[in-house]
């Protein structure tokens, strides 16, 4: 895939994911927020609780969940922490780490708490 239509393809599975958060209630706080540590895909909210996803997109949600990288890990692990001091309840907040995965067909996986940090 070229860089352009890989950009397009993150950014439509994204947008996929997203909406799925909303449709579980959840709100949509961020999405590709940046901070010195890296990149969160998505920050959603629902009763007090903060949820940093990675979206990974591929044919198959197998093939998706093997993109995920430990060093993509470990950034997301320190965006987090940049993005938890904005937080009323800092370091101490209620956060868990999912990562969702696209398909081919646009079908959402969720796994929650699939990282821990």
């Amino acid at each position: 895939m070229s860089g352009s239509v890989s950009y397009h393809a993150g950014l439509a599975a994204e947008e996929i994911v997203a909406r799925h958060y909303e449709g579980e209630s959840y709100r949509i706080r961020a999405r590709r927020w940046r901070g010195q540590g890296g990149e969160i895909d998505v920050i959603a909210t629902r009763d007090g609780e903060t949820v940093f996803v990675e979206v990974k997109a591929s044919k198959t949600h197998g093939l998706a969940a093997w993109r995920v990288s430990p060093r993509q890990v470990r950034r997301l692990f320190d965006a987090a922490a940049e993005y938890m001091g904005s937080l009323p309840d800092g370091q101490d907040s209620a956060v868990r780490f999912d990562v969702a995965l696209v398909d081919g067909t646009g079908r959402v996986e969720v796994v929650e708490n699939a990282l821990c940090a």
